[in-house]
């Protein structure tokens, strides 16, 4: 359905145009036991909604960018707004270097062919990373969806290219083979729809696209594969009222497959991001250093320069594990969760410099999950003496998680933020179970930790290290 007028979806039955339009008609579930609160569709009220507690304990989840870009798979997942519509110079070169005149992104479709495509291998690897929670990226702003859409006819990956629903492939895979929660990216506008174009002109004072496209595809994906993240994405500069989104969501909460589980991001209009929804992403690679009011995220890539697949990255282009282990540690302990992004190829592999960082990132986590996953923020973010300590607490163990990212070479740490108490107070190296380490107090406040000497097959883990405090105030 992308940039061709010829391409339109077929016409949607009057009555569901109605309830698409209409906020908070769709057909309602009775309401469930226990006095389950209703939620108006305003922002007054879908924001009073709890967000789900299994999110904040998950606190690490992978993003999966893959689409037809990842067939150019050059420069960036913005390929066709780069190379059509703002013609980057590199991006032009780039197609008349590589291919014949008359070359459309259109003609990119079929080559998109997932022949090496494993949903269960792709699962394993989730798994072994350590994540708690995956989202896909069902369809991005170029509007090919990764599943059989209705409203997306000869632009989706079951009737082009794989001749899969490769969301489903994979929504099973990951459920029958892990314990992670599964989750969905949609994007609301699409680049060169022209229904979304037509509005677009109009100041958004018609709604021909959001009715019979992105609403419909919305209902379709939450209906057909009840994602526990609906990530919302691309509001093309329209407010929430043309996509309808506080309509959409009082659905979702109330009346949905998953309305108990479910939890969602910010970006549902213009003036959304950072102020609305379930929990708040502000900008791509969010990482305030400082602890927020409201539950955030920070979407990051493993490729700094991209969130697909790059045929042309360099390795430097690529986040040491090192860096991840440190932006998770950062976030983590700010009260955010990391959403770590990988972009596979066009013909379905995970490259296999991401399948390390993944693999890197689990057994830093067998380790020292227990300083991450179901963790709260504890009264200092990180160490105000040593550089390069991020605190979080364990409330029901009693516990207080100091994880240092460098070793020092003196062989003893000094935090300046604990207050110890004498003879209570204790002090172990999370991996290290041989003996209790050795601390002197630096006065009211503030402890020196002797290290234990290791050699390097001795320590626990390479990238950082967990000290279990106990009896810290």
């Amino acid at each position: 359905m992308q940039g061709s007028v010829g391409r339109t979806s077929p016409p949607l039955p009057p009555l569901l145009l109605l309830l698409l339009g209409l906020p908070g008609l769709l057909p309602a579930r009775p309401p469930g036991g226990g006095g389950r609160p209703r939620y108006e569709p305003t922002w007054g009220s879908l924001d009073a909604r709890p967000l789900p507690a299994w999110f904040d304990e998950a606190k690490f989840g992978v993003f999966i960018h893959w689409g037809v870009f990842s067939v150019p798979s050059f420069g960036s997942e913005w390929f066709w707004w780069y190379w059509q519509k703002e013609k980057r110079e590199p991006y032009v070169k780039f197609m008349e270097a590589n291919y014949p005149p008359g070359f459309s992104y259109e003609d990119f479709g079929p080559l998109f062919t997932a022949e090496f495509f494993d949903p269960h291998q792709w699962a394993d690897i989730l798994k072994a990373s350590g994540a708690k929670y995956v989202v896909l990226t069902s369809k991005h702003h170029e509007g090919f969806t990764l599943w059989g859409s209705k409203y997306s006819w000869n632009w989706n990956a079951v009737d082009v290219g794989p001749n899969r629903d490769l969301v489903a492939e994979l929504a099973t895979s990951v459920r029958n083979r892990t314990d992670l929660h599964f989750g969905l990216y949609h994007s609301l506008f699409e680049w060169f729809n022209p229904l979304f174009l037509e509005d677009a002109a109009s100041a958004f004072m018609t709604r021909k696209f959001p009715t019979s496209k992105s609403l419909p595809e919305l209902y379709e994906i939450v209906t057909k594969y009840q994602p526990e993240i609906i990530w919302s994405d691309g509001n093309g500069n329209a407010p929430d009222t043309y996509w309808n989104s506080t309509g959409f969501l009082a659905w979702l909460y109330n009346d949905s497959p998953v309305r108990d589980t479910v939890v969602t991001n910010d970006r549902w209009g213009v003036g959304s991001i950072c102020t609305h929804g379930g929990f708040y992403t502000c900008s791509d690679r969010y990482n305030p250093g400082h602890l927020l009011p409201h539950k955030w995220e920070n979407c990051m890539t493993i490729d700094s320069k991209s969130w697909g697949y790059r045929r042309n990255a360099q390795l430097g282009d690529y986040l040491t594990i090192e860096d991840l282990v440190k932006q998770l540690v950062e976030t983590v302990s700010c009260g955010g969760n990391l959403l770590m992004n990988i972009g596979p190829t066009h013909d379905g592999r995970i490259a296999v410099v991401f399948e390390e960082r993944l693999r890197q990132m689990g057994a830093w986590l067998k380790v020292n999950g227990g300083a991450i996953y179901g963790t709260k923020p504890w009264r200092a973010q990180n160490d105000t003496f040593t550089p390069g300590v991020w605190y979080t607490c364990s409330p029901k163990e009693g516990k207080v998680n100091a994880i240092f990212l460098d070793w020092p070479n003196s062989g003893t740490l000094v935090l300046g933020e604990p207050r110890a108490k004498l003879g209570e107070t204790q002090v172990k190296l999370v991996g290290y179970e041989e003996q209790l380490l050795k601390w002197i107090a630096l006065g009211e406040k503030g402890i020196i930790v002797a290290l234990p000497q290791l050699t390097p097959k001795q320590l626990p883990c390479q990238w950082g290290w967990t000290l279990q405090l106990t009896a810290i105030s």
